[in-house]
């Protein structure tokens, strides 16, 4: 089979070669197409379903959110296992799914049972899907560079500015915001003031939660013009907090102000975000979509940042505390050096022994067609370019060439047996 093979190859080089220009032009293609990322992503298929329940022990988040969730969406197809996890105020479910099954199949499969399985739990609470990424999406870490700027004006900033422009990048799946205070409204009520007024906490809580709303009346037609009839409501400082009605006694009203103190607060946090021992800082994570190339969107999110620093209030500038592109952008460097080394190390060893650059060319044309040929594979079975893939593309160039060496010296072997034959 082997010497047949040989044989019709030699019957008909231009067929040959004209296969092997096509091949190298396709793996020049799929070089192009194949996703970079400095890692593998070994992380398995799965939807993760979130909720939320403030206040509320683990025990309670078990009973009442993570065990009617788990219980319902057991049944999805594709589905290997469902783990879950209960925490204070917190509960985590983790569908995993089979490797063959489309992850944005899977999460509407998830939301068809979420839509039942809500009504199964207290009442408000709402269960959300996380973001559509894996565990190694977290490609590209930055800090807002804004010295004499309060961090919660830096979050402000960052969540309701730069967060928004990130994130309608293409591949994108998330940018989570941390560092900095949270602004907020904060009433501190006084429990001995409400004891004297004889008001419920509950009555301040729909007080305060009715009158920070916008209501809508109708429209009616006077002298041929029509107008619009509505009540602005929306609460804009803390002198509108402070003068919201919770209760009337004896036709006096007893506001906000009487029972509590406002302010503008931060929201309460578990922890910080510094920055090299320097300080506190304020920054986002861009997570990257699940099956995108992390190269191209890192790149793709730089550009964007560049765009919205013209934005940026004076002397705000971006700082990257984690880069994946250098990682992805030194690995490829790399595995390029190697190949030039195997080509120029292969070519010096093939002439100095053989005495023929013919015999180094044929061998030297193996190596990029072999590794286009690879990446047509790599496209083919959804691998991505990373630091395994690269290294064992290497390695197998390394088998090839050493091949190719044998294949040409055994060559040169029975061309002079031949012509030893010929001259007896």
């Amino acid at each position: 089979m082997i010497n047949q093979l040989i044989s019709l190859s030699l019957k008909n080089r231009y067929i040959v070669l004209l296969i092997a220009i096509a091949l190298l032009g396709w793996g020049a293609y799929a070089v192009k197409q194949n996703p970079i990322d400095a890692i593998p992503d070994l992380s398995e298929n799965q939807v993760i379903v979130f909720t939320e329940w403030q206040g509320r022990s683990p025990q309670i988040m078990e009973d009442q959110i993570t065990y009617p969730l788990v219980s319902n969406l057991q049944g999805i197809p594709k589905v290997k296992s469902i783990r879950a996890s209960s925490m204070f105020g917190m509960s985590f479910v983790y569908i995993v799914f089979d490797e063959k099954a489309d992850v944005y199949w899977a999460r509407s499969r998830v939301l068809e049972r979420l839509n039942y399985a809500q009504r199964l739990l207290p009442q408000g609470i709402s269960p959300t899907l996380g973001p559509d990424g894996t565990g190694v999406g977290h490609i590209l870490w930055y800090t807002l560079d804004a010295k004499g700027m309060d961090l919660g004006e830096q979050r402000a900033l960052q969540d309701w500015y730069v967060k928004l422009g990130l994130q309608t990048v293409q591949g994108v799946s998330e940018v989570a915001s941390f560092g900095g205070f949270e602004k907020q409204y904060q009433v501190n009520i006084d429990p001995q003031k409400l004891n004297y007024y004889n008001i419920p906490l509950s009555q301040v809580l729909k007080a305060v939660k009715s009158n920070n709303n916008d209501v809508g009346g109708r429209k009616f037609e006077l002298n041929s013009s029509a107008y619009i009839v509505r009540g602005l409501g929306y609460i804009k400082s803390l002198q509108e907090v402070e003068q919201i009605p919770v209760d009337v006694i004896n036709t006096i009203p007893v506001t906000i102000k009487d029972i509590a103190t406002v302010q503008m607060g931060g929201d309460e946090r578990l922890g910080i975000f510094d920055q090299n021992g320097e300080g506190e800082s304020v920054g986002g994570i861009v997570v990257m979509r699940y099956g995108e190339n992390a190269d191209r969107v890192i790149h793709a999110v730089k550009d964007k940042m560049a765009d919205i620093q013209k934005g940026l209030p004076a002397g705000v500038t971006f700082k990257y505390a984690y880069d994946r592109s250098e990682l992805i952008e030194n690995a490829i460097n790399s595995v390029k050096h190697t190949l030039i080394e195997e080509m120029i190390t292969v070519s010096i060893i093939v002439i100095l022994f053989l005495f023929s650059w013919r015999s180094a060319l044929s061998i030297i044309i193996q190596i990029p067609i072999t590794i286009a040929a690879s990446f047509i594979l790599l496209n083919a079975f959804g691998i991505s370019s990373n630091i395994m893939s690269l290294t064992g593309i290497v390695l197998a160039i390394g088998v090839i060439v050493d091949n190719g060496i044998v294949m040409v010296e055994n060559s040169h072997r029975n061309l002079s047996i031949a012509q030893q034959k010929e001259k007896l």
